[in-house]
């Protein structure tokens, strides 16, 4: 559920019309909803109910703007990051760094020591070095790193190739055969506490069959630890849930199902319990707001040529990913639709969002909404072409703020220097 919906044939964020925001802010932009971020958050919170302790960590790299994660954290999330821009982002927000995960294969020394001075919950470690990193930086503080260590259950996640974390090519984690043995070195090593056992397996999972196969090798793997001596006090499932991207389809499990399944195969260990949701809290939370600029007749198709382009949403050209798209003026009931090429105006021929997509006859000018574009959106854009990165907005009830201001060119331009023998 989210809260975009048409009154009066004008599509809304909440009870805002995104023509409203169209004519203040300008087009494109990202558009957020507070209620549904909200709402989302609050669903997972109900899927976790049953454990006795559990941690909601929001990962940042979906969303990262500070006022998203500041409506998160006062909600009472924790963070997943993966580098120290988003921990600081995290810490500006208000979220305190004892609700703050790091995780990410390239954890440098200077990150482990800013996130050691600035407070964290734990380090999810993803290899042997980086370990024997944390060590050095730790002891050498005189402080003491909390880990998990993140293991890979060699589960295929039966999602897209780029973007699944967690078979035995993937980059992440160390290998499950060889847990216990990165766990007695882990316990070896002075500053150094281990806390617990981490697990991540994709992004945009649609079946919790997968879930089930890993959290079921997380629950063997954490007796035998155990056995061994080690105090696992925490599990940190990962995150991934996928959402609907097409109206038309099937959606996918809901966050209770996923926390039923979690409850199932570890619920009775005694853990407190982590997972880190991004896509399934922020995904259909936002919408990008775009206006058609050209409408162009072609040979065998006609395309519809928009403001935004992928080095504002990338996904359809980086995964062939789907985005519905919309009319913000809804069109009446049972008019005909015609099949448009919906481009951006990049040069490169990848700049296609979607290709013989069904909508109403369209002009220029006419507004049009990307939906579920909340989540890798705006995080992923670039100034591709010195296009300005889009402004962020956040909607609440009537109420809209711009959360990041579409800079001008002379600020994209003051950035850079000509060296002193030009």
């Amino acid at each position: 559920m989210d809260h975009f919906n048409y009154r009066d044939g004008v599509l809304h964020a909440e009870d805002v019309p995104l023509t409203r925001i169209a004519a203040e802010v300008g087009t494109p932009v990202y558009v957020y909803s507070a209620a549904t971020l909200t709402r989302h958050f609050n669903v997972f919170q109900q899927a976790l109910h049953w454990a006795p302790d559990y941690l909601i960590c929001y990962a940042v790299k979906a969303n990262s703007n500070i006022a998203v994660l500041k409506l998160l954290g006062d909600l009472g999330a924790g963070m997943d990051v993966v580098s120290i821009g988003e921990y600081a982002r995290a810490r500006t927000a208000g979220v305190p760094g004892e609700r703050i995960v790091f995780s990410g294969v390239g954890k440098t020394r200077d990150e482990m020591r800013l996130a050691l001075e600035g407070g964290i919950r734990q380090f999810n470690v993803e290899s042997e070095p980086e370990l024997l990193a944390l060590s050095e930086v730790a002891s050498g503080m005189g402080a003491v790193a909390p880990i998990a260590v993140r293991v890979n259950p060699d589960v295929d996640a039966k999602t897209h190739e780029k973007i699944a974390t967690g078979k035995a090519e993937n980059k992440f984690g160390i290998p499950l055969a060889r847990a216990r043995e990165v766990y007695a070195q882990a316990a070896r090593l002075p500053g150094i506490e281990v806390v617990g056992v981490d697990m991540h397996i994709g992004s945009q999972l649609t079946d919790l069959e997968p879930y089930r196969q890993a959290y079921a090798k997380m629950a063997d793997l954490t007796r035998a630890l155990r056995e061994d001596g080690h105090v696992i006090s925490r599990l940190d499932m990962g995150g991934g849930l996928g959402i609907p991207y097409r109206r038309d389809n099937n959606a996918p499990p809901l966050p209770i199902e996923y926390g039923q399944v979690i409850r199932e195969t570890v619920g009775d260990l005694g853990c407190s319990i982590e997972i880190e949701p991004g896509r399934n809290i922020a995904g259909n939370a936002g919408v990008l707001l775009s206006r058609v600029i050209y409408v162009k007749n072609g040979e065998d198709r006609d395309f519809l040529i928009v403001d935004a382009a992928m080095n504002d949403l990338i996904r359809p050209a980086m995964y062939g990913a789907h985005h519905d798209i919309v009319p913000v003026i809804e069109a009446p009931p049972g008019v005909e639709r015609q099949p448009y090429d919906v481009v951006g105006p990049i040069c490169e021929s990848g700049d296609t969002f979607r290709k013989g997509a069904e909508l109403p006859a369209l002009s220029a000018e006419d507004l049009v909404a990307f939906r579920s574009a909340g989540a890798y959106g705006a995080v992923m854009s670039s100034e591709y072409n010195t296009r300005p990165l889009i402004p962020e907005v956040m909607v609440d009830g009537e109420r809209f703020a711009v959360i990041r201001a579409r800079p001008t060119l002379e600020e994209m331009l003051s950035r850079e220097t000509l060296p002193d023998w030009f």
